[in-house]
């Protein structure tokens, strides 16, 4: 049996769920489905407050953002969310399927789409990758922050962008110790704010290092680190033991997309945005008419960056399905203009140079 629905978000983080509750304010009625057994995405293991205005909920810790996204939608009577739900494909008749709980095969027929499906972290390959103790910081983060499990006694945080800035801090509040912090580049990639908090307690970020293997029989012992000369090669002679039980990779992440490589998108690969990334207009469509993108799916940013995307996706959603939304274009400019506001620093301008090259008007 096939279900009938207006409007059908894929991934319930804080894209997805900005997009509900800007789409049902206004009338549309909105499924929300989900591959984790929560909503909220990333911000459910987020403990740090965001930066940005009101509009992004700032001052606010990241798991109480997506606690009260899902509070406020949970009072709206043409809302409806599954968990447990992971979309399986999208087919040219316009019908989506999808498996609950991993036994239960569902159908939608939705006469708009969100593809909101976030991004999987990268990896990178070194000798004893495989060993037990080696993680994604998301991982990490998920194990400490959503589990209350801690993935070790001492870590070595590979990457200095604002996830392993963040997930260091995160470390060290749990009682991890953070033996150090390497950074292959001549500089960090995330904000001072984050590295300041780590190094004002005793964290070395060591800059132009990068990770040479890792030790261990049954799980990781130690990791060898060294500098690296101009073309990114380690230095010989500069190698260094690390004792650690725990290699944390936040070495970046690459938006998921095979939804949109199935339904046909045009895509194109833009290295600043993350990867392969859909081409689409101002509101966010898709080449496939009733297919918007948002969050870390449309290029990898910040959880506020994605709250706006989602907002203006939900705006054009329940304009597009014929219902009332007053002052849109108003609305849709304030929007636009704050994410401007969060794009206009020096660290996101590989990210302004990234969507210029995906922006395009669609004739119909």
């Amino acid at each position: 049996m096939i279900r009938d629905v207006e409007f059908l978000i894929i991934g319930g983080g804080p894209a997805g769920l900005s997009a509900a509750l800007a789409a049902t304010e206004h009338g549309v009625q909105t499924l929300v489905i989900d591959e984790s057994i929560k909503l909220g995405g990333q911000l459910i293991k987020q403990t740090h407050k965001f930066f940005g205005s009101k509009m992004e909920r700032a001052g606010t810790r990241g798991f109480v953002i997506g606690e009260q996204l899902v509070q406020e939608l949970s009072q709206r009577e043409n809302f409806s969310a599954m968990t447990g739900t992971t979309a399986a494909g999208i087919y040219e008749d316009g019908v989506v399927t999808a498996v609950r709980n991993e036994t239960e095969w569902l159908k939608f027929r939705p006469k708009k789409i969100l593809i909101a499906t976030g991004a999987s972290e990268r990896m990178i390959a070194f000798p004893g990758n495989d060993l037990p103790g080696v993680y994604g910081a998301g991982a990490v983060q998920t194990l400490m922050n959503v589990y209350g499990i801690l993935p070790g006694e001492r870590v070595l945080m590979v990457g200095a962008g604002n996830i392993g800035l963040i997930v260091s801090y995160q470390l060290l509040q749990a009682g991890v110790r953070v033996a150090a912090v390497v950074e292959i580049m001549d500089k960090i990639g995330g904000y001072w704010v984050h590295a300041s908090k780590i190094r004002r307690l005793g964290v070395p970020i060591l800059t132009r290092y990068t990770i040479i293997r890792a030790n261990g029989n049954e799980s990781v012992e130690s990791a060898v680190i060294a500098k690296v000369d101009d073309n990114f090669n380690p230095i010989p002679g500069t190698e260094v033991e690390v004792k650690v039980d725990t290699i944390c990779l936040a070495v970046g992440l690459t938006p998921t997309l095979e939804l949109l490589f199935q339904a046909g998108a045009q895509m194109k690969y833009v290295p600043e945005l993350g990867g392969d990334v859909p081409l689409r207009d101002r509101f966010l469509r898709t080449s496939v008419e009733n297919i918007y993108v948002a969050g870390d799916a449309a290029g990898i940013e910040e959880a506020s960056s994605a709250m706006l995307e989602g907002n203006i996706v939900g705006l054009a959603v329940a304009k597009s399905l014929g219902y009332d939304v007053p002052d849109f274009e108003r609305k849709i400019e304030v929007l636009e203009n704050e994410l401007k506001v969060l794009r206009a620093g020096p660290l996101s301008q590989k990210i302004r140079e990234g969507l210029k090259k995906v922006l395009v008007s669609w004739e119909n």
